[in-house]
Parts: C-alpha cells; structure tokens; sequence
C-alpha cells in the first residue's frame, strides 16, 4: 500500500493555494469519517464536500474500501511514535498518553483505527489487518519505554497500559465523557509508582 507521505510527494507541483483534488477528497473523507463514520459517509457526500466529481473521485479512489484504506494511512503517518514523544524519559513518554481531554472541546470520538476496525468489520474485511497492524505496533512501542525503564516484565507492564489506554479511549467514546481518561491515568501512574517501589 502507498503511504500518503510518498503519494503526495509524486504529485505534479501546483501553485500556491487551493489543495489539489486527491488531497481534497482525502481531507474531506478524513473530516467525515472520523466526525459521522465509515459506513454513514457515502462518496457522494466525500465528493461534493471535496468539491469534486464523483469520476474524479474514482480516478483517485478507485473504491470505497480504498479510500478508507488511504484515510488510515494518512492517519497512521500522522501518530507520533510513544517512544520519539516529547518527553524526558521514557514514564513521561507514557504518561503523554493519557492526557485528559478538555471538556467541551466537542464530542468525544476516540481512536479512529478502533473506529475503523468496528465499522468495517462485516462489510471490509480489507481494512482490518491494516488496524492490526497499527494496533500491534502501538502496544510494541508501549512496551519497548517498558523496557526503557528497567522493569522486571516489560511485556506484561506494555500490555496493562495499552488495554487502559485502549479502554480509556473506547469508554470515554461511549459516554462522551473524559472521567475514563482520568481513571486510567491515575491507574497508570499507580502502575508505574509500584514498579519503581518494587526495584
């Protein structure tokens, strides 16, 4: 699959200004889906909204599943790595994670590839091992700042801090509500304070 860093780049250059029509339709399904949903956002909506055919569309996007395809990866390209997070070490590279939401800063929408993963479930397939794939790679980059920080099981630590960030992130959705984002946090920091007390 083409990660849309190197598509754009093979792009014929443009002036200054309007975007040109492939990144236009893809802004555009980024906003919709994330904000409405895969399967409610038809290309219909993506394109007049891209302000471009429906066959100009297609010549980009040759199908729906694709154009969910290239939205995740325009998203994965956009995920700054836990482990090159701005942090002074690795616990404040964790702890980076679970920081609470603003309320009020609009509907809670949690992580778009778990989004993605249940709503394409029954009807593109295709999509789901690209979501394991991303999935897989965030829990090993939880546990690699584990390891960072010389704990005796790194794997199971990882593990516990993803499915609280994974939890935190699906619960908060459900409820629209950041009260699991602080749980899980303080969780967190219990977590990490007990195998400190434990070295």
């Amino acid at each position: 699959m083409i990660q849309m860093a190197n598509a754009t780049r093979t792009q014929p250059s443009r002036p200054a200004g309007r975007p040109g029509p492939r990144d236009r339709i893809l802004s555009a399904a980024a906003g919709l889906f994330y904000v409405e949903g895969i399967n409610a956002t038809g290309v219909e909506l993506i394109a007049s909204e891209a302000d471009v055919s429906k066959r100009t569309l297609y010549k980009y996007f040759p199908s729906k599943v694709n154009l969910v395809e290239q939205y995740l990866a325009y998203l994965r390209e956009m995920v700054v790595d836990p482990r090159h997070a701005q942090g002074d070490g690795p616990r404040e590279r964790l702890m980076l994670l679970f920081e609470v939401p603003q309320p009020g800063g609009g509907r809670l929408r949690g992580c778009p590839f778990h989004n993605a993963a249940v709503e394409a479930a029954s009807v593109m397939p295709e999509v789901a091992e690209f979501v394991h794939t991303q999935k897989k790679a965030f829990a090993e980059a939880i546990i690699d700042l584990c390891r960072d920080l010389g704990v005796d099981d790194p794997d199971r630590l990882g593990h516990q801090i993803a499915l609280l960030y994974e939890g935190a992130a699906a619960l908060s959705t459900s409820l629209d509500d950041v009260e699991p984002w602080v749980v899980a946090r303080s969780t967190v920091e219990m977590l990490l304070d007990q195998t400190r007390e434990g070295r």
